[in-house]
This record gives structure tokens, C-alpha cells and sequence, in this order.
């Protein structure tokens, strides 16, 4: 399989696929796509995985394309303006994902609900409980609003972010939730009450732009507001 993505700010991710390999997106996930290719949409994984992805974000059922000649072609795109993000993943690793950032995986790749254990970065953490988590081996895509930064902590080391910013993880990196310190930083910090704490070792990518920040500036610009 090989793949493309193009574009900046409305980038798309295209696909191709020889014949036997196959690829799963969420429905409606597909943008266009050439002869050869055979479309199927499924609860792929039973009813427990079926409601596990939909409260992580996505819907109950999935669609599977699958190649029945050489260099079929099939191009995907994201919901938002941003940034696509190919993840490499090999058997048994994976990625924590905010909700919703799944686009599309090689059929090997597992995606599941990811349960965060700590009431504080559940309640609080901007994202709810429930995360995705992308387990490989294959190669899966997600989708990030805005630009990427992308930071690789050491074992201890800590980085400060507001939650909302938070796009994916590594397993290893420990994710935590406090409250900012200072009532004239509560007060007047523009910040929130909270921030995510997380610390080394491993990989995080953090998102320029956030979308219900996105949808908090459209929302005011709208007329009657």
C-alpha cells in the first residue's frame, strides 16, 4: 500500500491499494475512489466494539474497501481543516487519540474505546473518559485540527498543556490533570481552571487549533450573536 497526502490547510490522503490489501474508515469516511474496489460496511468486532467506537466518537459501523486489482486508487478526507497524521505502528503498539481523530487504517490496525482511569483527567480533561487507541501492526492515519507539534518527552520529563490542545500520545507518557494555581490566574488568566500535566517518557502531538475553539469563533461571528 502506498499513500499520498496533499495539500496544507485542507489536506487529503490519498490511497493506493493492490489487489488483497484493504483499508477501514468510519462511515462515510470516503471522498472518491477508482474501479476495483469493493466497498463493505460492517459492525467490524461485534456490538462490544460497535459501542465502544461510538463513545469514542465515531460511528457504530465501519466500512472496509478492499482491492480486486493493481493500483486501485482511494482518497480520503478530513472533517476539519488541519493536518492528516500517518501513524506506523507495529504488532502490539499503540496510540491514544483524542475523540474523533481517526480517519482510516490498513485492515491489521485495531481501533477501540481507551478508558481513562483518573477521575481528575476525565472530568476535567476536555475530552470526557473515553479516548481511541489504535493498535497495530498497519499503518492508520488520523486526522488533527490546525498545525502539529509534535515533542518527544524523557523519562520525567513534564509538559504543561491546556487540555483542549492534546491530540494524541504514547501509552508511557502519563497523562494527569490540575488546577492552576493563583485565584488571579483563575480569575483573569484566560486559561481555564485546569491543565493537563504530562510526563515522560514518550511521543505526544499537540493541535494548533482545537476545534470547539474553532466552533466558539465561528458561533460568536454568527449574526444575532
Amino acid at each position: 500500500m502506498d499513500y499520498q497526502i496533499k495539500g496544507e490547510v485542507m489536506q487529503s490522503l490519498e490511497v493506493r491499494l493492490n489487489r488483497g490489501e484493504a483499508i477501514f474508515t468510519e462511515r462515510g469516511g470516503m471522498a472518491w475512489m477508482t474501479e476495483g474496489i469493493e466497498m463493505k460496511t460492517s459492525g467490524r468486532g461485534g456490538i462490544g466494539k460497535m459501542l465502544g467506537r461510538a463513545l469514542s466518537g465515531e460511528s457504530l459501523f465501519m466500512t472496509t474497501y478492499s482491492a480486486q486489482a493493481d493500483g486501485t486508487l482511494i482518497t480520503f478526507t478530513p472533517e476539519a481543516p488541519g493536518k492528516i497524521v500517518p501513524l506506523n505502528l507495529p504488532a502490539g503498539q499503540s496510540i491514544i487519540a483524542q475523540r474523533d481523530a481517526f480517519m482510516c487504517a490498513q485492515d491489521s490496525v485495531d481501533l477501540a474505546m481507551h478508558f481513562r482511569r483518573k477521575l481528575g483527567s476525565g472530568l476535567f480533561g476536555g475530552e470526557g473518559f473515553v479516548l481511541q487507541k489504535l493498535t497495530g501492526p498497519g499503518l492508520a492515519f488520523v486526522e488533527i485540527a490546525g498545525e502539529v507539534a509534535e515533542y518527544t518527552l524523557q523519562p520525567g520529563q513534564k509538559l504543561k498543556v491546556d487540555p483542549g490542545h492534546l491530540a494524541l500520545y504514547e501509552p508511557t507518557v502519563d497523562y494527569d490533570i490540575q488546577m492552576v494555581k493563583g485565584v488571579s490566574n483563575i480569575l483573569f488568566g484566560g486559561e481555564g481552571l485546569f491543565l493537563a500535566t504530562l510526563t515522560g517518557p514518550g511521543r505526544v502531538w499537540l493541535q494548533s487549533m482545537p476545534l470547539h475553539n474553532l466552533a466558539a469563533k465561528v458561533g460568536a461571528a454568527m449574526p444575532g450573536r
